[in-house]
């Protein structure tokens, strides 16, 4: 590097945004992803004493550190460090990497990492084309993607690689990075006297959405916008973080009142069969920076709860749209969600599943009882205690049914399932009055017999 490229790197790294001033360049620095880079962690062992061998993939969301932890490994490492798109490149581009790598290991022995951004937009012939210098070693590759790599790279690829899952950032850790932005007199806005209520700090924080280059960025443009007072100083408040992050802020405090309240009118509405509500319910939380995976996991209880055989669909649907967001992510993932919600707003209802728990308040009041003698396992015990004896297999029976006892005798013709008459469930309501009707007359023989034997 001569001296007028090494003054326009610095012009450039000065001029750079924010977020790629701030990017951390230690494992000191990093912020989050405790799970694979903390203290003692495989990652962290391998990059801290030079001795990543195996190529990986940093899966996740955007900003949450894929690209900054590249750039710590080339800032650790001895290896020489290549770093391209896979937006822009292409194979020439493979190609010339290669040919370097193959150059720099014949003539200095150094090994080459390289980092390939988006590495799921290259299609199966240009990753096809890495292949063969990562099976032999030539090229430590570090892929980041921002999608599922098991579904968008390819398996011979994956099972090259080590796969490592980011998460998105809390809030308590973009409150680190934000704290960092404003103190930093190099890097950050340490010198411009940034003052930001208390307001603005939480909306910035909850909107930013685990993102730390979406919160930076933010805060780079309310900083630049702002002319500063009569003392230098730089106020934010939340009328500016609201147009900074182009978001309005909403009454939400996710660990509060609000919280519980706002998921409550939401799970009522869907109860309620009311689709327009169950909506703005949603969107106001997803506006607000609620967690999806919140909302999802209560929409499959609901679907369970209150919806049941009424439309066995419900549930898979529920578990679909779960999985679909995983696969997704936000934006787009919120379809898969609002779909959910439709679904099950509009489903027949039943909480017929709540018998359960007639069941189980019946055990924990008389406690359980034995398992009748011909229902128990007749692979053990038959021939020295009978266990088995006596079990009519239904499948030999017309219609696949046939009456026998399945409960034991002190709660004998209980009944704890109560079908709805909605949806399928109607129907299942009538086939089951008729095996019950049957069973019962069964059963009063059964009891007769035994009062007979004195048993």
């Amino acid at each position: 590097m001569d001296l007028f490229e090494h003054a326009m790197q610095e012009r450039l790294q000065k001029e750079a945004p924010l977020a790629a001033r701030m990017r951390p360049r230690t494992l000191e620095e990093f912020v989050g992803q405790e799970e694979i880079v903390g203290e003692g962690k495989l990652l962290r062992r391998a990059i801290q004493e030079d001795k990543l061998f195996s190529s990986i993939i940093l899966w996740g969301p955007p900003g949450t550190g894929k690209t900054t932890l590249a750039r710590i490994i080339a800032n650790y490492s001895q290896s020489h460090f290549d770093a391209i798109s896979a937006v822009m490149a292409g194979k020439q581009d493979l190609r010339r990497v290669i040919a370097e790598a193959k150059e720099r290991r014949s003539l200095n022995n150094k090994r080459t990492i390289l980092f390939v951004d988006e590495v799921h937009r290259w299609n199966k012939a240009q990753q096809d084309a890495l292949l063969p210098s990562i099976e032999n070693g030539l090229i430590i590759l570090i892929g980041a993607t921002t999608q599922n790599p098991y579904f968008d790279v390819i398996p011979a690829l994956v099972s090259r690689s080590r796969i490592f899952s980011l998460k998105t950032l809390s809030e308590e850790q973009l409150s680190i990075i934000l704290g960092r932005a404003l103190k930093d007199k190099e890097r950050g806005y340490g010198d411009h006297a940034v003052a930001i209520d208390a307001e603005a700090r939480a909306h910035l924080l909850q909107i930013s959405g685990g993102d730390a280059r979406s919160l930076l960025n933010a805060l780079e443009l309310a900083v630049e916008s702002i002319q500063p007072d009569e003392n230098g100083g730089i106020k934010i408040n939340l009328q500016i973080a609201q147009d900074a992050i182009q978001k309005r802020a909403i009454r939400y405090d996710r660990n509060g009142d609000e919280h519980y309240d706002t998921i409550s009118a939401f799970i009522k509405s869907v109860r309620g069969s009311d689709p327009d509500a169950a909506l703005y319910w949603l969107a106001k939380m997803l506006h607000a920076g609620e967690d999806p995976r919140f909302i999802l996991r209560r929409l499959i209880i609901l679907a369970g709860e209150d919806i049941g055989l009424a439309d066995p669909q419900a549930l898979q649907v529920a578990t679909s749209s779960a999985y679909a967001f995983e696969y997704i992510g936000l934006p787009e993932g919120v379809f898969p969600i609002v779909e959910a919600t439709l679904y099950l707003a509009t489903a027949p209802k039943s909480n017929s599943a709540l018998g359960y728990f007639k069941a189980q308040k019946l055990i924990e009041e008389q406690g359980a009882e034995i398992v009748p003698l011909h229902l128990m396992d007749a692979s053990r015990d038959a021939k020295a205690f009978g266990h088995g004896i006596g079990y009519r297999y239904p499948h030999d029976h017309e219609g696949h049914f046939t009456p026998q006892q399945y409960l034991p005798d002190a709660v004998m013709g209980k009944q704890f399932y109560s079908p709805s008459d909605q949806g399928r469930e109607a129907q299942i309501a009538e086939q089951l009055n008729r095996w019950r009707q049957v069973q019962k007359k069964y059963l009063q023989e059964i009891a007769i017999s035994k009062k007979k034997r004195g048993t």
